[in-house]
């Protein structure tokens, strides 16, 4: 029996939730899910059908890409993974999607604005939008550079991942993180939602004014603050 039987099962998991949930179209998205102590990640293979998709098939790779454990091509998406797991030591699971309300906001370059409180519940800063990389970024070592362009975008815009669970990659899509791979799949389908209403807003009121502070910051606060209430 694999040592990593239930990291798969996790990863697994994480992964038909994002079928489940209609944030993927045939074999496009991937969960990952981490394991700090064995300094191990699972991600779903390549290009597998999720009807066909079985916790087996989930691949074991190290921080450096190295394979572990598997016999399948993992995701193409692994080396960004890897990076991010490299140099943000305190999350537990990634997800990308490409979802459409969440990849068409990625196609207009822009950052999502924070209009109403179902987005203030979840963080108090527009939902960022990384620039396009640069082409020699593109045509070198691209799923590796993508990490790179995460974290420069959260850089310059001074974010905390730790806040900001989630980025739009301009023309490509989003990439969400969180405490584990049930939680990364949580944001990937709160983006989606939180995109989907800004569309319709801007459809409705192509003027339509920020959440005032006041809003976010008694919307944030109630679920994260040190006095929050909501919730058992």
């Amino acid at each position: 029996m694999s040592m990593y039987k239930l990291l798969k099962e996790e990863c697994y998991e994480a992964n038909m939730q994002l079928n489940e949930l209609g944030l993927v179209i045939y074999t496009f998205g991937n969960v990952s899910r981490v394991d700090r102590k064995n300094k191990v990640f699972a991600i779903k293979p390549s290009g597998v059908p999720y009807e066909i998709l079985k916790p087996e098939d989930m691949v074991i790779l190290d921080f450096d890409n190295n394979i572990i454990e598997g016999k399948m091509r993992p995701s193409s998406d692994t080396k960004t993974h890897a990076y991010l797991y490299k140099n943000w030591d305190d999350i537990g699971g990634i997800a990308h999607t490409h979802a459409m309300f969440s990849v068409a906001w990625a196609q207009t370059q822009l950052d999502i604005p924070i209009f109403g409180t179902t987005h203030a519940d979840h963080l108090t800063t527009d939902i960022p939008c990384a620039p396009p990389m640069s082409d020699d970024l593109i045509e070198g070592n691209y799923e590796h550079n993508t990490g790179i362009q995460i974290l420069d975008c959260f850089k310059n815009k001074n974010l905390s991942h730790k806040e900001v669970e989630m980025v739009l990659i301009g023309n490509h899509g989003p990439f969400t993180w969180g405490k584990d791979a049930a939680k990364a799949v949580y944001n990937s389908k709160v983006l989606e939602t939180i995109a989907k209403m800004a569309y319709l807003t801007l459809q409705i009121n192509p003027n339509a004014p920020r959440l005032k502070e006041t809003l976010i910051k008694k919307h944030y606060e109630r679920k994260h603050g040190k006095n929050s209430y909501y919730g058992q």
